[in-house]
């Protein structure tokens, strides 16, 4: 099997989540990634919990696989190195704010000026131009400024951060599909181009609806709890042991919910179609549990399921983990120590592709500068 970006070379000057995120699915994908840290510290994530045998397990799920050197890039010596790292690389990615890495001579246009194919791939808090660009920014600041938060939670309550730092992985998933892009332009005889991601715009780009509803009824929607804010019946509803949900996203689905529930409502004026629906979610509601709060959520799962209506228990990351579906499709798998030991669960690749390698452990992460000699030695530097 080959990947499909083997011979890919990446040289990854990026720290915490949204740049080593990126990193992370190129090289799933076959990329020789390696990673420059800081000495003494390396990646802030190092220190992060928890930890497994003194070491960080958020750091290794993030960076496993990859090559580590320790580089001052205001020491001659270690310039050198980078000098020449930089001349093998196709991908350089970093997420300083802008104006450190033109401080240090590795800016766009410097790197651009000696190496005219190499792509720069760049992710940071508000991106590199307009006024607020040096701000400095994390998950939460963007999730809240670009509307997720507005809209998260239940309605009347505080707005609350998404569970996942999504404001750090969806950039990282758009600095992904940049960089490919410019990949595939270079291949067709182009100059490399400097791929700019903002968290902030990342945030603001997944509100695809959200942002119709307010351009076209010129009020921002407020959250809903788990209920979609424009389909009906989807949310969570109570069984007679706890919660599941329904997602019926249409007529059809709605008609085959009802028969599965023995419900007469299908033709009722008031559900016949999604708009009513949504006009009556809250009695259409309370009408669904009247029903299933007689019996318990997996009984439910599996009548609706053989109906052919969407639905599924709500898991914790446990019971996700231990989920057949998700174990069928290789998406937990083993983390390997140095020594090839199997010592911690993380999430698999979800880019299945036919010819694409997808094992059942990962190799370890590295330690910090772990991988210096053998970079040197194919450098052909001492």
């Amino acid at each position: 099997m080959t990947a499909p970006l083997q011979g890919l070379k990446v040289l990854d000057l990026t720290h915490v989540l949204a740049g080593p995120y990126a990193s992370l699915i190129l090289q799933d994908l076959g990329a020789e990634v390696i990673k420059v840290e800081r000495p003494d510290t390396g990646d802030d994530t190092r220190a992060f919990p928890p930890f497994r045998d003194g070491e960080s397990a958020y750091f290794a799920a993030l960076n496993h696989g990859k090559a580590s050197i320790a580089l001052d890039l205001k020491a001659d010596k270690d310039r050198e190195i980078f000098d020449a790292l930089l001349a093998q690389s196709d991908i350089v990615l970093e997420n300083f704010r802008p104006g450190v890495m033109e401080g240090l001579g590795y800016g766009w246009e410097a790197l651009h000026a000696r190496h005219p194919k190499l792509i720069y791939g760049a992710v940071s808090g508000f991106g590199h131009t307009g006024p607020e660009a040096l701000r400095p920014a994390y998950d939460m600041v963007v999730q809240a400024r670009g509307g997720v938060m507005s809209i998260t939670g239940e309605k009347g309550r505080d707005p609350v951060r998404v569970g996942a730092s999504i404001g750090d992985i969806i950039a990282g998933m758009f600095l992904v599909n940049g960089v490919l892009s410019a990949v595939l332009d270079v291949s067709k005889g182009h100059d490399g181009r400097k791929v700019d991601v903002a968290m902030l715009d990342s945030q603001l780009a997944i509100l695809e609806h959200a942002v119709a509803m307010t351009a076209v009824n010129g009020e921002p929607p407020v959250p809903s709890g788990a209920r979609h804010p424009t389909i009906t019946p989807f949310e969570t509803f109570h069984a007679s042991d706890g919660l599941f949900v329904i997602a019926a996203g249409n007529d059809a689905l709605f008609a085959k919910l009802c028969n599965a529930l023995e419900l007469p409502l299908a033709d009722d004026s008031r559900f016949k179609t999604n708009p009513k629906r949504c006009e009556n979610a809250r009695l259409l509601k309370r009408l669904i549990e009247a029903v299933t709060i007689a019996e318990p959520k997996q009984l439910w799962i599996k009548k609706l399921t053989e109906a052919g209506v969407p639905t599924g228990p709500i898991q914790n990351v446990a019971e996700a983990l231990r989920d057949p579906q998700l174990l069928a499709r290789n998406m937990v798998v083993n983390l390997l120590d140095g020594k090839g030991n199997a010592v911690q669960k993380i999430a698999g690749n979800p880019i299945k592709m036919t010819g694409l390698a997808d094992p059942d452990s990962r190799a370890a992460a590295p330690k910090l500068d772990e991988d210096r000699a053998e970079i040197l030695k194919n450098l052909g530097l001492d």
